[in-house]
């Protein structure tokens, strides 16, 4: 068993935002990043930012924060709906970013996480984790079937990239979280996993916890202890975006 931490949702350095979270409740927005500006698409098969603009509005409601909103300059850009929850499906590069994504087999998990941006005073950023797929199959983007084109970010594209793969994930135990976990702390000059989380993982392919930004998705070192800290957690799975 092997499982990839993956790094997820708009921020400063794709989309220039960060989506809201509280870290008192763990109750968080997912919004995707930005598509690259010159992607195109068959007719029907992109993806707005307005589907999301109803869950931040609602989140800023409950939340009492009025001036958390989606910014205006993502409102007009399409959206890289990638993880896509509601289809259990996440998109990468299999030759690059992705390489070792590609690798992986039945029974395999990617966790993804997020730097989410707290509404509670002094409103810092929060890093952590909000959603895994226990994955189910990995196939070539350009062999999805017509039919299931519409399932991600990377075969909603035209042209398909040769490059690209798409990892399903098992329904019943893939999915967002209800809540979000942080896992993440200022440390060193970077936004690193807090010690103790990397200690109860067994640890992680990356140096000192690094998670700030990553060319390369790190691997846990013991799959089957994260795998068994995740569950202690016992945080809901949930079949849709938001």
């Amino acid at each position: 068993m092997r499982a990839i931490l993956v790094r997820i949702g708009v921020d400063q350095a794709f989309g220039g935002w960060n989506a809201p979270v509280n870290p008192k409740t763990g109750e968080f927005v997912f919004v995707p990043i930005p598509d690259g500006a010159a992607k195109r698409y068959p007719e029907g098969y992109a993806r707005s930012y307005e589907e999301v603009e109803a869950a931040v509005s609602d989140f800023a409601t409950k939340h009492l924060v009025p001036d958390v909103r989606l910014p205006d300059p993502l409102r007009p850009r399409k959206m890289h709906l990638d993880p896509d929850f509601e289809c259990l499906t996440y998109g990468d590069n299999g030759s690059r970013r992705g390489a070792g994504v590609a690798t992986l087999v039945d029974g395999d998990v990617l966790a993804f996480y997020a730097g989410l941006r707290s509404v509670l005073p002094p409103r810092k950023l929060v890093y952590a984790l909000v959603g895994a797929f226990v994955v189910g199959e990995v196939i070539r983007a350009a062999d999805a079937p017509a039919e299931r084109l519409h399932e991600n970010a990377h075969t909603r594209w035209t042209p398909i990239s040769d490059d690209d793969v798409i990892v399903r994930g098992k329904a019943g135990v893939s999915g967002r979280f209800s809540i979000c976990i942080p896992i993440g702390e200022w440390r060193d000059g970077a936004y690193r996993v807090r010690r103790d989380v990397e200690a109860a993982w067994g640890g992680l392919g990356v140096k000192n916890g690094f998670i700030q930004r990553s060319a390369v998705p790190p691997e846990f070192k013991d799959a089957a202890r994260f795998g068994s800290w995740l569950q202690e957690q016992g945080v809901d799975l949930v079949e849709r975006n938001n």
